[in-house]
């Protein structure tokens, strides 16, 4: 990968300072309030292994067993479906596409629903709803795979927005199929994204997942560049066009299906800061993979808890705020002056 520019540097620096200021705010702020400075001793005490007065011992809980996996998986799926909302945009030329126009997402939630509702796979406790997902998830994927086979973008976008229907139709009638209304209650929640009930267990895949992701994508940033121009284009450059999409497919539905499977679907994170990015960055793809991941965390980590606030002691459901806050953006990004898909 190329140096970073001057600019793509300082935003970079910027992002990262934000993230860790967010991070740190995100553990500190909720119904329970705890002073920062009580936040950055516990936290210190749990790394080193320092011992804590009895007096602190529910804060310490609320800190490291609550709010600090749930504040970093928050991180993370936001920088997942960030980067995966500019792979996507860039693997079917489409300016609307986010990484839920696979399918995949609503593949999922046929899955999780099933838990909700009928407690699928009750054998594996909590790891049954995001295992149920995932593995719906990948089957989506398949699904898909096998009806595009050309992988085209039109025959990807108009597969996928098909498979979504369908999949969203079998969601919704296994919720209201529910015998209980809780458990659909439950499903409809999940549907509309959730960091709830989090624990540290959840963390390592998705982690590990969008890491992975994120470099295979940084890798494949020049050839996005050729392919963002059109396939003849690309093709004329050296590039394979449909040995890349097809990575690219499988990667990209890959990182959604694992982090839908934690997070359930968050809507508008990768339809509108790939867009946010771009204007900042500019439409190389080497500069906004950089800033996407970074961007996308800070986001989803203050939406997770504006989540956690608004409604205290309840809490909305994270595509709620997503959606309110994407709508506006998105519409004040296409009146922007001279703004065309890619750049400035």
């Amino acid at each position: 990968m190329t140096r970073a520019a001057p600019g793509t540097a300082r935003t970079c620096l910027i992002l990262t300072a934000l993230l860790a200021l967010s991070l740190v705010c995100g553990v500190a702020l909720g119904p329970v309030r705890i002073p920062l400075p009580d936040v950055l001793a516990l936290l210190r005490a749990a790394v080193v292994g320092d011992t804590i007065d009895v007096s602190q011992a529910g804060a310490y809980r609320i800190v490291w067993d609550i709010r600090l996996p749930r504040v970093l998986l928050a991180a993370v799926v936001g920088a997942g479906l960030s980067t995966v909302g500019v792979a996507v945009q860039a693997l079917v030329r489409n300016p609307l596409a986010d990484p839920y126009v696979l399918g995949i997402s609503s593949g999922a939630s046929v899955g999780a629903t099933a838990v909700a509702a009928f407690g699928l796979f009750a054998s594996l406790g909590i790891y049954a709803l995001s295992t149920a997902a995932f593995l719906s998830a990948l089957a989506a994927m398949a699904l898909v795979y096998l009806v595009a086979r050309s992988l085209t973008p039109l025959r990807l976008v108009l597969t996928g927005t098909a498979m979504a229907y369908g999949f969203s139709a079998i969601a919704m009638l296994l919720v209201f199929q529910a015998p209980r209304g809780e458990a659909a209650r439950s499903a409809m929640f999940w549907l509309l994204g959730s960091l709830g009930g989090v624990t540290w267990a959840a963390l390592p895949v998705a982690a590990v997942t969008t890491a992975a992701g994120i470099a295979f994508l940084l890798g494949k940033a020049r050839v996005l560049n050729a392919l963002a121009m059109g396939d003849e284009a690309a093709t004329t450059l050296g590039v394979d066009v449909t040995r890349l999409r097809r990575g690219l497919f499988v990667v990209t539905a890959a990182m959604t299906g694992v982090l839908v499977a934690v997070s359930g679907a968050v809507g508008f994170v990768g339809l509108v800061l790939p867009h946010v990015v771009r204007l900042l960055v500019g439409a190389d793809h080497r500069r906004v993979l950089v800033v996407a991941p970074l961007a996308g965390a800070c986001f989803l980590v203050w939406v997770d808890v504006a989540a956690r606030l608004l409604a205290a002691p309840e809490e909305l459901p994270l595509g709620v705020i997503t959606a309110a806050l994407g709508v506006p953006c998105f519409v004040l990004l296409m009146r922007r002056r001279g703004y065309v898909f890619g750049g400035r």
